[in-house]
């Protein structure tokens, strides 16, 4: 009993941590939708995001009655604590897998969206509207193109292009006009790789936070178990 009131009051520190750590990943998650929500036609692909901040919050009280239960055994205190852990059992399974889901779904999309806003850029060598959503992209995650540059010479209408929009330009080369006889100052990476990477890591970030804090709670829930055992029935009508 004294090793799992100990275990609890630990869990109740660890769950405050992770809930600051889970709301990181969530709005991560929904802010990645929001600033790229022109590659996405489904508005409920930043669900994963909100079920995280969800969790994150549920997360504060349980941690405040596992540090309370650790203390001093309340049989109030240990039945509401059971049905908030299975209330974010519940949350994170949810979270993890629509998370893992749509990391593929969305990363088997994104091809197709980034090559048609480059196919349907208009834009020659002697203006950049700079404001278009291949440009903001091009010049937020420092890339050129759907693989790298070369994709721009095929979207041209231009028999023998002779530039990329400027937004291809290295922050470095402020001189850059996109001119493809001075390639060193474009961005070598193509957007598709760079996207992909930043959408599975924020998916893959909330994946793996609910898999662990979901083993935590569970051992959270066997530590408090044992607290319980011995009290007698009666005294668990909140259950």
């Amino acid at each position: 009993r004294s090793f799992a009131r100990s275990v609890l009051g630990f869990l109740g520190f660890i769950f405050w941590g992770t809930a600051v750590a889970l709301m990181l990943g969530g709005v991560s998650v929904i802010l990645m939708f929001k600033n790229y929500r022109y590659l996405f036609q489904e508005p409920y692909l930043s669900l994963p995001g909100w079920l995280a901040l969800v969790t994150a919050l549920a997360l504060l009280p349980t941690g405040v009655l596992a540090a309370s239960i650790s203390v001093k055994c309340s049989r109030n205190q240990q039945g509401t604590f059971m049905y908030l852990l299975l209330l974010l059992l519940c949350l994170e399974m949810s979270s993890a897998a629509l998370a893992r889901s749509y990391c593929v779904r969305t990363a088997a999309q994104l091809e197709s969206a980034i090559s048609y806003l480059v196919h349907q850029h208009n834009w020659t060598c002697s203006q950049d509207p700079g404001n278009s959503a291949v440009d903001v992209i091009q010049r937020k995650l420092h890339c050129c193109g759907v693989h790298n540059y070369t994709d721009w010479l095929k979207a041209s209408s231009l028999c023998h292009p002779t530039c990329v929009p400027e937004s291809c330009c290295k922050e470095n080369h402020s001189l850059c006009t996109g001119d493809l006889g001075h390639v060193e100052q474009l961005s070598e990476e193509g957007c598709l790789k760079k996207l992909k990477d930043q959408l599975c890591f924020s998916m893959l970030y909330i994946f793996w936070s609910c898999t662990v804090l979901s083993i935590l709670e569970l051992l959270a829930a066997v530590s408090n178990g044992i607290l319980m055992r011995r009290q007698p029935l009666r005294e668990l009508h909140i259950l």
